[in-house]
This record gives C-alpha cells, structure tokens and sequence, in this order.
C-alpha cells in the first residue's frame, strides 16, 4: 500500500476579492466538482476561447476598470482550487492488501463463520450488535445517531452501573431519580430472554453492583444505614468525656478556646439546630473549618444522639482536606482516620472515620462522584460546604445541586462557609438564610507597594529587554477581553502622571527602575530574591510566605533561592507548596521551625483561604493569580496570569498577622492597586463547559442549560450550546443531549472530555503507557523548562528527544521513557538526565503519579486487566509510533490544521491553517515550529490560545489513514476527473472509489467495534488472533502503519509540493506574508 501526493500548491483565503477571512467552510470548500466546473466554465467564457493561446494569464481586452480586478480575483481563486486538488494525498493500497481486507468485509459483514466468530463470548449483550450496527440500520454508534430502542439499551445499562446502593437506600433513590432525570427508561430486556434468563441475568448483575460497592473506596463511606443506636450513643458520650481528663485533649482545647469561632460556639449550635440553611461569614484564621464541624458532633453527642451525626465538609483541594482532617484529629488528640472521629478523602486516597458519629474532610469532586450513586446523599446528617467565596467550577454547581435536594430532604443541614466577601450573596441564593459573622484573629499588618520595595531594596533588574507595559503596543499580551482592555487603556493613559506623583516620595532611581518592572506578564523573580534577602537581614524571625501564580514560578523560585549559598545552610527550610504537588512531606508547612532556623514557603492562592500557616509573619503577594478564560467567539482558552483581586489580596495580607504584627510586600505599583477588580470573575463564566456538562448529564440532573439558569452566576446561553455543540461532535452526547455509553465512560475519568477519549483508546488499541503519558501531560504540563539564556539548546534537546517524530505527543514520551530508564540506574543518573535535557524531575514524577491514577480508573471500568500503566498486556502496540499518532488523532480530532509551504525566498517554511480561524502559527516551544520538511499535510493540535496571534500548542504530524479511520465522518464523491474521500467534507485525499468504499467499511466495522467495546468494556484479547477484534483492529493496525511511509524522496516538501505545470502558478498568496507575521 502506498501514499503519496501530487504536485501543485495550495490557497488561502486574501484580503481582497473571494478571500473568506471569517472562518467560514468556504475557505475549505474542496468537495464536489460543481463548484469548481462552475468557476472554470464561467472564467473561461470571460477569457474568451476556453483559455487557451498566449492570453492565458491576461483579461480579456474588452474588460476595463473595477471588471478587470475582479476577473483577476476570479482567477486567482481558480489557480488556487487546482493548486489544492493536485496537492491532495492520495490513498491507496496494493493489491494483497485490499484482496485481504475485502475477503475481511465480506466475512464479517454477510454473517459468514469466520474463525473470530467461533471464541466469541455467548453472552454479549445484543449478541449480533456489531454486525446489526453496521449492517442491517446502517449506523454507526460514533456518529452520535443513537436509535431509540439503542439509547433505551445505553440507559438502561448506565443506570446498573450507577445505582451502587444498599437495599436500604433503594427507596430514597427511585424518588431521587424521578426528581433529577426528565424521562425514566423502562426496564425491559430483549425479546428474546424468557423469564429464567431474566432472573440470573438480574441475580448476576447484583452480584456484580455490590462488588464494585465493596471494591469502590471512594464510596464506602456514603453507603452506611443510618440508624439510632443507643449502646453507640452512650459509647460516644463516654469517649468525648473521657477525653476531658486526656492532656494533650485539654492542651489543644486551650488552644481551641483562643479563636474567635469558639467564643462563639454556642450561638452557632443553636442557629445550626434551628435552620435548615446558614452561611457562616468568618475573617481569616477566625477557626470556622476546623471548629464548627467538631461543634456540631459534640453538641449531638452530649445530646445522646451521636449516632445519628454523619458531618461531611467539602474543601476545594486535596491538600486542604488532607490537612484540616490531621488538625481535627490532633486537636481532638486522636490520630487521622482508623475509626476514631475525624478522617479525610480525596480521589484515590483515604484515611475513614468511624462510620457513625463522625467528621469526614473530602474534596468537591468526591461529593459529586457520590452523587452518582446516592442523589439524595442519604446517610450524611450536615453537609458543610467550606471556602464557597472562590467560586470555583465544581462548588457554585453543588450551590444548585444542593438547594433542589433541599426541597427533597427536610432533614439535612446545608452549612455554607465563606470568607467576609460576598456572604449576603450566597444568603440571598438561598432565599435570604441566616448569616452569622465570625471576627478574625489577626495582628496589625504594614503593606508596602512596588515603590517601596525598589526603594528599600535599591533592585535593579538585569534584564535589558524589558519596556514598562504603558509604552507597549496596545495589542501586547493577552489583554484581549474588552474590560480588561479598558483597564490597560485607562493604566496606559494614567502612568505618566502617576509617575511624577511619586518624585517627591522616592528617589528617581527607583522611578527608573519602577518603569522597568512595570511588566505586565512575568513576575520578577530576582527581585523577590532581593526581598527576601532584604526581610531576612534586616527583620525579626517569622515565616515568609511568597504567594506566586503556578508551578513554573514556585519551581523557577525555588530553583534560584537553593543556588544561592546562603539560602543552602541548614538556617532555611524552603517548602514549595502547590495543590498537585505529592501530598507526602507537605505536612511539614504547618509545623513552626526551632528558634534561629526561618521557613520560607512558596504557594499558589491555595495558602490564601485554604490552609492556615500559623507562624507566617512576612508575605510577599506576587499580584498574580492564574486565571483560565474562554472565548465563545473563536471557541478559544487562555491560562493567563491575571493581577489578583482587591479580595484575593485583602486575604493574602490576613496571612501576616497570624502571630504578631506582619508584613506584606505587593508586587504591584499604586496605580494598579487602584485599578484591581473587587472579586475575582466565577470560574463558572470563563472556562470551557464540556467537563462540566458531562457531570449534569452523569448526575441526571435533566436538560444542561435549564439546570445552568439557576447557577448563582449562570454563564452565557452561546457558552453553553458550543459546549453541549463540542461534546455532540465528541459523541460523548447525542442530538436529543443524552450521555452515548462513551459520554458515561468520559463523565468518569478527571480529564477533560478530548483527553478522556484519548486514554480510553490508548487502552482499547493496546498503546496504553505511552498515551498515558501524553494524557498526564496534556492534562498538567509538559515536563520541560527553558533557562534563561540556554533557550536554543532547550530547543536542541527537545528536537533530539523528538527523534524526528514531528510530533510534540511522542517527544514527551520519550522525554518520560529517558527518566524512567535512568531513575532505574541510580538518583545520580536520574539528576543527569535531568539537567542535560532540560527536564523537571518534579514533574516528571507528577506526571508518574497521575498515570497512575489513569490506570486505575481503566481497571475499575473494566478498560484493562492492571493497575500498572506498563502491563505487557495493554502494551502489545506500544511501540507503534504511527499507531500513537492515530489514537491521538481519535482523542484530541477535529482539532486539525493544515500545512501548506511559504515558497517563500524571504521567510522559507510552512504556514498553518485551520478551518475556523484561517493563518495560524504553531508556538515556538513545538518541535514542528521551524520544521519544513513534512511528510503530510495534517497537524493535530491540543490548545488553540490566542496571544499576540493565535498559536498552536502541543502538536503532531498526522497521516491521511489516521484521519479517516479515528476523523469524522467519511464521504466518497467525484471531483471533476478525481475521485475523492473526504473527512467532515474538508480534509480531502485522491483515492479510487474501490479503495474509499473499503476504508468506509472498514471504519463503520471499527466504530461498531469499539461501540461494543465502550458498552461492555474488556481488554483485547490480544494473544486470541482469530478473534473479530483482532482480526478488524490488526487490519487497520497494519495499513495506519505502513502507509507512514511516502512514496519516493522522504523529504517532505522537497517532493510532495513537485512545481506546477509550465504556464500555470503555484498561487498562495505570499504576498501577505508581511502582513500577517
């Protein structure tokens, strides 16, 4: 089998004349031959005699003026139509092959008994479901063109496995399910089935439910009956007054006694026992997260009734959980977990409480993962929903789940704990509740601006490059959304007479230098160094906390903190704390350093509210906060580092006068402190809504948008179609916006949507550690950094450990696989690797940590047999490099792009496009950015983000089979003289229709195939190659890889783009070139 291109050009949309800036299909349009016999019959009437002689790149003369533009603007799009058609990539195969995969067709699609048939499992659900899906209806389950006696089948199973309850919770949730799911699917089995059948078929399906209940660690605690037991009562009430005689006991509750929120313990008891809802309003560091759980279940143990007390507080990060759980336990002088009173769990991690009369610390996550399983959260007693002022994505949705199930559950208590912003907000969404407001405990705190730093610290920065942001272009930066605009604008026109403001306060050195650091998208991190180098010097002994916006700036920080020789003596303990960071050691944050030694931690915003640090006396607030946007127009994110909010920098102050009288240090001037938002915009209203989605669809909470409208902040209707438009395309939807068996499967994994498919086909297609890695990564960060200064020999090390893959997937892979082989050898060899290729070990082991977590999730579903990402098993492909290139195609498409070469003397290379936006550029950090010799025309690509341009990040070079097999939907049509495939109607390839028609078939097999796989998850059975699977999969195995290989010269466009015929031009348009780069 063979694949190669014509010659010929390419085209893109102009300026002037048919050029189709606006992204419409047009641009794109290369399908039926119509149109193109359209413009070549009506161009060559104006040219008078077809076009042929020595006028042919002439008007005619009769044409004047405005006419003759137009006639040129005509024919440049005719040159361009038979650039493109000739440049298009044939698909082809030879003879054995298509003689093989015919026979393959033949056998499986007339019912024949071919040798897969023999091994099949007698017992799969629609026994002939893939022959019926692809054969007798003519659907194909990907397509997202679900039958309705199909969807009832897809229904009826995820129900099953969603009901994980005990008999005793079984009432509650048949009334929860008619509550939250518009439309109950009947239980009805096939026809076929008789009553025996019926009834094994059900005994083993239990069987099956209460295994996965006990296997399910993330469930266990929610599952327990809950039901008075006085012996237990009195046990507890023994206990709780055992410990008044306990020391450690009486020396935390000393302690305990100190905080505001104690003082007010009894006045929170009784609003607790007398409303069904409460907000809880407390200054930083004022007690609520730690006390008013405990408070709760003493109050209901001294009454006799602990048994009775389930308390579940939510916190928004796993190390929050983790460590508010450990202070309960200490102060309640009891270890964490083990059956004793307090206990926490996060996705994958659990240390239980006993299971009645008890307090449990989890994540959001958990809680909505419960919710699954037990709508009506039956056996908890008071849900305490902690830190709900962040408004983040997963607390403003448990608000709305939350308020319904009020109406659902006159017994639960809804306890809502908020920092002082914003609490009346949060009153008045649940119909004006009570609020009481808890003081803080905190010390004076002395801010100091940027001007004051520079000034005491006399800092100048070494980077010569920089220009304060006022005088930068407008359209510098990522300053896109129209209110921050206004804000850059109104700073931009402000600073000079700001500026001459502070000559009469500071010296015209740090005016000089405040200028300089004025930049608007990196901190300066020398100059923190300065700081602290400056505070430790010259102030007393306290913590020092650096709030900084991500892991690159802590990991960058730390890095230049422990090269300099005085922060490497045993007189410093620097902690980087970030909420993915490996829970291990991080305990050591909250413990207070002996006298001489001073702590310096480098967090995100998760120290602002989430956890309370006690010995922190100095902070120094970077005035950056990482902040995700989305743009419904251009359907594109942006991760930016925004300037903090007046909230999030009043919070960050708070941490200082923990102890004693403090000190913050913000990185921001005082013009731009007068300029900050007052809150922070919910993450609700600026993030992509497709994971989100997939939850209310899980959760069966009925029709996404009706269940958005009652948000606190609901996002904009065009969000929300683009979402539930994007999850349709995914097929993880179907038109009528119910869960497809793919939609259940993605719901559950913590990725996004794109990624989950990815690592359910790296599983299904046997590449399972590889894909892995791409997912972790995808999904974190790629593990590379670029030092200053040494950024063309990170390039270097990239492009080798690329290995010539064309592909930034495959370079992380084996970026992993180097540190994986050299931590086998020794630490001193892993710190080598390391260091000479550029790559964070730190992360590198984040990203170990989350396969892992993948594998699991794929082993509970069924996906694979192991835990471990690297069982032989699931890896029988993994070292198909074309084969990784398809499955990233099947997880991350239709985020496609064409390339097509400059032919350009001026800027040689390639230019990028994709359907939606026209001419984009691949991001410098890719292996493919200064790449010109291709061997296809198709990148896939995971982030589209627009900066100054719009940039492609984390691409690979993708052939034409891995398009049509893992693409959309196929179409075989006639072009004028060439017969053509297309996927979607515009990735276009030259094929013979005997050989398009094959490929359909055998796509529509795969479809149905993977369709069963998705419904009934099990690992290929790789080693049975007589099964249908194999033989199906083997087959398009075989084609995707060897079709890799062009025929002829391998040098890319040296030989794909072969000059146009003499007489005729090559037409893209080069002309632009300056005015797009």
């Amino acid at each position: 089998m063979s694949c190669g291109y014509g010659g010929g050009g390419g085209r893109r949309g102009r300026r002037g004349g048919r050029g189709n800036r606006d992204g419409s299909r047009e641009r794109w349009d290369r399908g039926g031959g119509g149109g193109s016999r359209g413009h070549s019959s009506d161009f060559d009437q104006d040219r008078g005699g077809g076009g042929r002689g020595g006028q042919r790149d002439r008007p005619p003369p009769h044409l004047k003026g405005r006419e003759i533009g137009l006639w040129y603007a005509r024919y440049g799009a005719v040159r361009r139509k038979q650039a493109d058609r000739r440049s298009r990539a044939v698909v082809q195969m030879d003879e054995a092959r298509e003689q093989h995969i015919t026979k393959l067709l033949n056998s499986v699609q007339n019912d024949q008994p071919g040798p897969w048939r023999d091994g099949r499992d007698a017992r799969a659900s629609t026994s002939n479901s893939w022959r019926t899906a692809a054969n007798s209806s003519g659907h194909c389950y990907f397509d997202g063109d679900v039958s309705e006696e199909e969807k009832q089948k897809i229904e009826f199973k995820s129900e099953e496995e969603e009901e994980e309850v005990t008999p005793g919770q079984k009432k509650a949730t048949h009334k929860s399910q008619r509550y939250f799911s518009s439309a109950v699917v009947k239980d009805e089995p096939p026809e076929a089935w008789d009553e025996e059948e019926q009834q094994q078929q059900q005994q083993e399906e239990e069987e099956e439910k209460e295994k996965l209940r006990r296997e399910d660690k993330d469930l266990e605690f929610l599952f327990q009956e809950v039901a008075r037991n006085s012996s237990l009562d009195d046990s507890l009430k023994r206990d709780l007054q055992s410990k008044e005689s306990d020391p450690k006991y009486k020396e935390m509750l000393k302690f305990r006694e100190k905080l505001p929120s104690y003082g007010k313990k009894e006045e929170l008891v009784q609003l607790i026992n007398s409303n069904r809802v409460l907000v809880v309003s407390g200054e930083t560091g004022c007690g609520k997260t730690t006390q008013v759980t405990q408070f709760i279940l003493d109050d209901y143990i001294n009454r006799g009734v602990g048994s009775m007390c389930r308390v579940v507080c939510t916190q928004p990060r796993r190390i929050s959980a983790i460590s508010v759980a450990e202070r309960v336990a200490a102060e309640r002088a009891e270890s964490v977990g083990n059956g004793n009173s307090c206990g926490y769990q996060i996705r994958l991690q659990s240390r239980l409480p006993r299971r009645q009369g008890s307090v449990l610390y989890c994540t959001t996550g958990i809680i909505l993962q419960w919710l699954r399983s037990d709508p009506l959260l039956s056996s908890i007693s008071h849900l305490v929903l902690d830190e709900i002022h962040e408004r983040n994505l997963q607390s403003d949705v448990l608000l709305v789940i939350v308020k319904d199930l009020l109406n659902f559950r006159d017994d639960l208590k809804i306890i809502l704990m908020s920092a002082t912003l914003n609490a009346e907000k949060f009153s008045k969404y649940f119909d004006n509740c009570q609020i009481i407001h808890i003081p803080g405990l905190t010390f004076p705190v002395r801010e100091f601006l940027l001007e004051d730093i520079v000034e005491m610290t006399r800092y100048r920065s070494q980077n010569r490059d920089r220009r304060p942001s006022w005088k930068k272009g407008f359209w510098h930066g990522c300053h896109t959304r129209p209110e921050k605009e206004e804000k850059e604008a109104e700073y931009k026109e402000s600073w000079p007479s700001y500026a001459r403001t502070l000559q009469d306060r500071y010296s015209d050195n740090t005016i000089e230098a405040l200028e300089m650091l004025d930049n608007d998208e990196k901190i300066d991190l020398e100059l923190i160094v300065a700081l602290i180098r400056h505070i430790v010097l010259n102030e007393e002994e306290g913590a020092i906390l650096i709030f900084l916006p991500g892991w690159a700036e802590i990991s960058s920080l730390n890095d230049l903190l422990t090269a300099q020789k005085m922060f490497q003596s045993d007189r410093f303990i620097i902690i980087p704390l970030h909420s993915l960071m490996p829970t291990v050691n991080q305990t050591q944050v909250f413990k207070k350093p002996p006298p001489g030694i001073r702590k310096i931690v480098i967090a995100t915003n998760i120290a602002e509210t989430s956890i309370t640090i006690d010995d922190v006396v100095y902070v120094i607030d970077g005035g950056k906060i990482k902040e995700t946007h989305f743009d419904t127009n251009n359907n594109i994110s942006t991760m930016t580092a925004e300037w903090v909010s007046l909230a999030n920098a009043k919070q960050r102050k708070g941490r200082a006068g923990r102890v004693c009288p403090g000190q913050c240090y913000h990185l921001y001037n005082g013009l731009r402190a007068s300029l900050l938002d007052a809150y922070q915009l919910p993450e609700i209203m600026r993030t992509p809504l497709e994971e989100l989605c997939l939850q209310i669809k899980i959760l069966k909470l009925g029709s996404i948008a009706q269940f958005l409208e009652k948000a606190l902040d609901p996002p904009t209707e065009k969000a929300v179609n683009l979402a539930i438009k994007n999850l349709i395309d995914l097929n993880a939807l179907d038109r009528s916006e119910n869960l497809t068996a793919l939609g259940f499967h993605l719901a559950r994994l913590p990725v996004e949507p794109h990624i989950g498919k990815l690592i359910l086909f790296g599983a299904l297609l046997g590449c399972l550690d590889p894909v892995l890695t791409i997912a972790a990564s995808l999904s974190f960060k790629d593990p590379f950094f670029i030092p200053l200064g040494k950024e063309k020999m990170a390039d270097m090390r990239r492009k080798t450990l690329s290995r010539n893959s064309k592909s930034d997937h495959l370079t992380i892979v084996n970026a992993f696989q180097g540190w994986v082989e050299a931590k086998q050898r020794g630490a001193r060899y892993e710190r080598e690797y390391c260091w000479e290729n550029f790559l964070s070990a730190n992360t590198l082991q984040m990203l170990h940590n989350m396969k892992g977590q993948f594998a699991e999730h794929l082993m509970r579903t069924g996906f694979v047999s192991s835990r471990d990402p690297k069982d032989p098993t699931s890896n029988v492909n993994s070292d198909n490099e074309k084969l990784i290139k398809a499955v990233i195609v099947a997880g991350l498409y239709p985020k496609v792009a064409m390339i097509r070469p400059t032919n350009s003397k001026k800027r040689p290379g390639v230019k990028v496009y994709t359907q939606a936006d026209g001419k984009v550029c691949i991001h410098p950090k890719s292996v493919n950015a200064e790449e010109t010799k291709f061997n296809y025309t198709w990148l896939i690509y995971h982030l589209k983000m627009r900066t100054s341009s719009i940039f492609l990040y984390d691409c690979t070079e993708v052939s034409p089979f891995s398009l049509l097999f893992f693409g959309g939907d196929i179409t075989i049509q006639k072009d004028e003289d060439q017969e053509t495939i297309a996927v979607d109607q515009w990735i276009v390839f030259r094929s013979p229709a005997r050989i398009a028609h094959l490929v359909k078939s055998l796509k529509k097999e795969l479809d149905s195939l993977l369709e069963e796989k998705v419904r009934n998850p099990a690992p290929v059975n790789w080693q049975n190659r007589q099964s249908k699977d194999c033989a199906v999969i083997t087959a398009i195995i075989d084609l995707i890889t060897t079709q890799e290989k062009p025929t002829g010269s391998t040098k890319g466009y040296d030989r794909t783009w072969a000059p146009a015929p003499r007489g005729q031009h090559m037409h893209f348009n080069d002309d632009d070139d300056d005015d797009d780069d």
